[in-house]
This record gives structure tokens, sequence and C-alpha cells, in this order.
């Protein structure tokens, strides 16, 4: 079982527009990072690249739904509908 040096709630992150990536900092100077896509993934642990430290984001997956597969199911919604 991993130990996490805390618990941080992804509104407290910073987010990175270019490199989709969200970041907060670490206690060693560096930042702890977790992408969209690992959030997507349903990844729920932000690294530190610098040292050893990992956090949990807490966050809605709901809020992070794959929006490829929301399209489709909104086609498919649609093609039902007509």
């Amino acid at each position: 079982m991993a130990s996490f040096y805390d618990e941080i709630e992804i509104e407290d992150f910073e987010f990175d527009e270019e490199t989709q990536t969200y970041h907060y900092p670490c206690p060693c100077g560096d930042r702890f990072e977790i992408t969209m896509d690992d959030l997507i993934d349903g990844e729920d642990i932000a690294r530190c690249p610098s040292c050893s430290l990992m956090v949990r984001v807490i966050y809605d997956p709901d809020d992070f739904q794959d929006k490829e597969q929301t399209t489709i199911i909104n086609l498919e919604k649609k093609a039902i509908a007509i």
C-alpha cells in the first residue's frame, strides 16, 4: 500500500493549458504533477518528479469524462431520437 504525503483537492492545483497538466507545490521545491489524461483514466495520484513524495488528488471523475466518448453517446441519442 502506498503512503501519501497529503490529499489535495483538484481545485487547489494550477492547470497548465499547454501541457494539459495540473501542478501543486511540493515541499522539496518542485511540483506534484498529474495530467488531464491521467484524470480521465481514473488516476488519482500526483507525483513529484524530483523526490519520492506522492499526493492523492481529490476530484469528481465525472468532471473528467472522456469528451470523445460523450460525443459518441450524444450522437447515438440523436440517432435514436430521429
